[in-house]
């Protein structure tokens, strides 16, 4: 038996509100102790909104690093609550009616703090069957925690980033629906620069890529934490994407996310280094003065 199941299985049945103090003041401990993760968040936030204060950019990553420690503490019963209690504490918005149609279909999941609660509300609540793309963990107990967790309905299938398009073109043409967040920076490679909030990013090209290849729709799928639990939004289908411009493709989706970005900026994941990779001749943005 995995202990951290346990554990998180028992911490789970706490009162949301329990769950909540719990997380806030875990995200308020990490903030505080991980001075390296807190000038990753505020640079990502400063390159990003350059005109905000520097009082505004500390609420913000204060408030970031709070939602983060929330949401960890929230896969206590986002994995191992009943069906039942989930539908308590999700809401949801938009037209589901999209997944009837049987043709391929791309779900753009960007990460927000609350891309694994959108996870379990599509694959357990609203039962679709998906694919994700992840990237393995070193610890066996988070990861057998994780995987089972994400996979809780049954009706998800895992594929690990380094194996590339091919298992993902594989998965849309037997009409299973992609939950795909390529919103990182994995480097260069498989990737173009393309902006970000005004800043050159690495971007990876796949979206639009295997859209064309195995022509499939692409709609938007965004969750945000509530005090209730989490909201999840599902967006229309894209029109007239991918086009025969790659650049403007990727140009296309940075754009969608800065959207949803905008109408909840703390949520989104500003801890990782979104702009890690730099233009040849460009230093990090990360070097700490």
């Amino acid at each position: 038996m995995n202990p951290l199941a346990i554990f998180m299985g028992l911490i789970g049945r706490l009162p949301l509100s329990w769950l909540r103090l719990l997380g806030r003041g875990t995200g308020w401990l990490f903030y505080v102790a991980s001075a390296r993760r807190r000038h990753v968040v505020l640079t990502n936030l400063k390159l990003c909104f350059p005109r905000l204060s520097e009082s505004e950019l500390q609420e913000l990553a204060k408030t970031h690093f709070i939602l983060l420690g929330q949401s960890l503490w929230d896969r206590a019963w986002l994995w191992h609550a009943s069906e039942s209690e989930l539908e308590k504490r999700f809401q949801f918005t938009g037209d589901f009616s999209i997944f009837d149609d049987k043709s391929p279909l791309v779900v753009l999941a960007p990460h927000f703090v609350g891309l694994d609660a959108g996870g379990v509300a599509m694959t357990v609540l609203k039962r679709v069957p998906m694919a994700c793309v992840y990237v393995p963990l070193r610890n066996a107990y988070v990861e057998d925690w994780v995987m089972k967790g994400r996979n809780r309905s049954g009706h998800v299938q895992s594929v690990q980033r380094n194996d590339g398009a091919q298992p993902l073109l594989k998965i849309l043409r037997q009409g299973m629906r992609l939950h795909y967040s390529p919103d990182m920076d994995f480097g260069i490679q498989g990737a173009i620069w393309a902006d970000f909030f005004g800043v050159n990013a690495a971007t990876t090209n796949t979206l639009p890529r295997i859209a064309k290849l195995a022509g499939a729709r692409v709609c938007t799928l965004v969750t945000r934490l509530t005090p209730q639990g989490y909201a999840v939004e599902l967006g229309p289908v894209w029109s007239s994407f991918p086009s025969d411009d790659i650049q403007a493709d990727v140009r296309w989706m940075n754009r969608d996310i800065e959207q949803q970005v905008l109408n909840s900026v703390a949520q989104y994941y500003w801890v990782h280094k979104r702009f890690k990779s730099r233009p040849e001749g460009q230093p990090s943005v990360y070097v700490q003065r």
